[in-house]
């Protein structure tokens, strides 16, 4: 059994929770990702999320009639599918793209957190990292991002209950925190990060969680992660 290949890191959080920011750490630090979007003209960052791994769970999440964006509607996981198949189609994916069983690979997603069994079923050893943000800080920035569009629209918010968009996105947000409260009483093998603690110097987490899937983190790799953390892209609410 290729150990390394069964047991990938899976990074995934809220929509707008920075995510991303840690999957770029992951990767300085020598994770393997595979083929992922790297940063251009229109868009500053990378999402740092696997191309072909994000098609393939995007036809899942359609074909259980969930939004394909991870915004709403979200699925009922005690009611998702387990397709036998997944496991080796993910492998056979991360194995085409060159992965060489030298070092872990990670992929980052918010939707693995809602389609959390489908992926328990097919890596039991994985080891999810579960990414979090400030609820506030998170509502502030669904409302300023272009693609987070489920509810922008006023008469989508009474579908979930909401008089106003801040209300619909704070509606999101608890969906995905009953997501990570099922992954953790199942017994998945989780750790919690908070990235707003990097942006204000505290390393320490951050430290912990890449000694904690066998990632090296010395003063090189600290230079990087320094000049890779860019505090503007990480808006922070004061009151």
């Amino acid at each position: 059994m290729n150990n390394r290949l069964d047991s990938p890191v899976l990074i995934t959080g809220i929509p707008r929770s920075g995510a991303s920011m840690i999957a770029g750490v992951f990767e300085i630090c020598g994770a393997f990702f595979g083929s992922i979007d790297r940063p251009g003209k229109n868009s500053p960052r990378s999402l740092f999320e696997n191309k072909s791994i994000f098609k393939y769970v995007e036809q899942y999440l359609k074909s259980v009639n969930c939004d394909p964006a991870g915004q709403y509607p979200l699925p009922n996981t005690k009611e998702l599918p387990i397709p036998a198949e997944w496991g080796s189609k993910i492998k056979n994916i991360i194995q085409q793209e060159g992965y060489d069983d030298k070092n872990i690979w990670v992929y980052k997603s918010n939707k693995t957190a809602l389609m959390w069994p489908v992926w328990n079923y097919a890596f039991p050893n994985a080891r999810w990292i579960i990414v979090r943000r400030r609820s506030g800080d998170i509502i502030d920035s669904c409302l300023t991002t272009g693609y987070m569009k489920a509810f922008k629209n006023p008469g989508s918010w009474e579908k979930v209950g909401a008089s106003n968009e801040r209300e619909a996105w704070l509606w999101m947000i608890h969906q995905y925190e009953q997501f990570f409260v099922e992954m953790i009483s199942s017994g998945l093998n989780c750790k919690v990060i908070w990235p707003e603690r990097m942006v204000n110097g505290d390393y320490s987490q951050m430290y912990e969680t890449l000694e904690w899937v066998g990632l090296k983190w010395n003063t090189k790799v600290l230079n990087r992660i320094l000049a890779y953390i860019d505090p503007k892209f990480w808006k922070v609410r004061r009151n």
